[in-house]
């Protein structure tokens, strides 16, 4: 089986190295790069199959290389912060980050994280998905509403599109959290609840009584089929 590429940015050497070591143990591929410029360079031409990107870069910060790359690169992004407060988190989310880790990171964190983004990154067998006036185009990860293209982020996406799968039926926020970060509910993790919000303020549902995705108390959320 052909060992996914990963990218890590990082320009602590130290540390790069180490994750490297460590990626390769897991079977993964690894490529370093130590700057925001290169990074960008090295998605378009490398296109790992996912980028591990710290924020504080020499030059372009990792804020700016994940906006960017965002425009031609829909492969996983994982971010590693040093920050620690829930502002902090919504943000990377919001702009296109599929999952963070707070340094210092635990190695085995780290790869279950990663093995989490790989899974669900996967070919689909089908060309789209309806659910009343949401259309989700799949293979080229489009979204429409009301006929109507939906600008979402990576994670918005991926939230729209797990729920999608499982339409009219309630995915809790354990089952949210176990396919898109890779991770246990703990009952404090609010990231489900943010691409919820956001989800809905796109699909113009922002108000309740919502319409498009229920919230089923104490459980999980819900799209409506039709």
């Amino acid at each position: 089986m052909t060992k996914a590429r990963i990218l890590i940015v990082e320009d602590d050497a130290e540390i790069a190295r180490l994750t490297a070591m460590y990626l390769q143990a897991e079977q993964y591929q690894p490529q370093i790069v130590d700057n925001g410029a290169d990074a960008l360079t090295a998605i378009k031409n490398v296109d790992p199959d996912l980028v591990v990107l710290d924020l504080m870069l020499p030059g372009l910060s990792g804020i700016e290389v994940c906006q960017q790359a965002r425009t031609f690169y829909q492969k996983p992004i994982m971010v590693m912060t040093a920050c620690d407060d829930e502002f902090s988190e919504i943000s990377l989310l919001k702009m296109g980050a599929d999952d963070y880790l707070t340094k210092p990171v635990k190695p085995h964190i780290m790869a279950a994280r990663i093995e989490a983004l790989l899974r669900r990154w996967r070919p689909v067998n089908f060309d789209s998905i309806n659910c009343g006036n949401i259309v989700i185009h799949p293979r080229q990860q489009r979204v429409q509403f009301d006929g109507h293209h939906v600008d979402l982020t990576e994670s918005e996406y991926r939230m729209l599109l797990l729920l999608a799968e499982h339409a009219g039926q309630v995915v809790t926020r354990e089952a949210c959290c176990k396919a898109l970060r890779g991770i246990h509910y703990d009952g404090h993790d609010r990231s489900v609840d943010m691409r919820i919000s956001g989800l809905r303020k796109k699909l113009n549902d922002d108000r309740a009584p919502y319409k498009m995705i229920l919230t089923v108390r104490n459980r999980g959320y819900m799209l409506v089929h039709d």
